[in-house]
């Protein structure tokens, strides 16, 4: 899956799944844990469907939220931290 296709998947989940308010668009680079439109709970969740859609393992010891404060950081994030499954 290519970068914009997973972005998308990361954003149709955080939408639906996370924070389903239809009046908040999210794309690439909103800022989510420090807006506090994902909370310490939902992150874990965001963490494990990044890691199932990007087929990467993250420790969660190696990753602060800001590694994970915008779609396009948590794919950067899972592409120079998460290790290959």
């Amino acid at each position: 899956m290519d970068k914009i296709a997973l972005a998308s998947e990361m954003i149709e989940f955080i939408g639906t799944v996370v924070w389903s308010d239809p009046g908040v668009e999210i794309l690439v680079d909103t800022p989510l844990i420090s807006s506090g439109l994902v909370d310490s709970f939902a992150l874990v969740e965001v963490l494990l469907h990044l890691e199932k859609l990007t087929n990467r393992k993250i420790p969660p010891g190696e990753v602060s939220p800001s590694d994970l404060d915008s779609v396009r950081e948590m794919l950067r994030t899972a592409e120079t931290i998460g290790r290959p499954r």
